[in-house]
């Protein structure tokens, strides 16, 4: 089962791009013949947030990767995601802030 899972990551990776350790020929110097490399979702059966250990939701239009419970956002930077917290925006204000206080 585990072996089952790594190839399938290592296909995701593979297909996406990510994982190129610098070996074999190098990309061309001209960016024009290369287009710019995008998210795979395929990789969302994989990745968690690393500060709930819970899954993760891709927003195509953003080009984020949303967490809803936490309310965070991890940025994906060519194809990248950036799964570094501190490099995180909240997508919502806490709920004390929105609602006007009752005297």
């Amino acid at each position: 089962m585990l072996s089952g899972a790594r190839g399938r990551l290592a296909s995701a990776l593979r297909a996406s791009g990510v994982g190129r350790l610098g070996l074999g020929p190098r990309p061309s110097a001209d960016r024009s013949e290369q287009p710019p490399s995008a998210f795979d979702p395929a990789l969302l059966e994989f990745l968690v947030c690393p500060l709930s250990k819970k899954p993760l939701r891709y927003e195509a239009s953003a080009n984020e990767l949303i967490n809803e419970e936490l309310g965070i956002a991890y940025p994906i930077i060519d194809g990248i995601p950036n799964m570094i917290p501190q490099a995180a925006r909240m997508t919502h204000q806490d709920k004390k802030q929105e609602e006007p206080e009752q005297h």
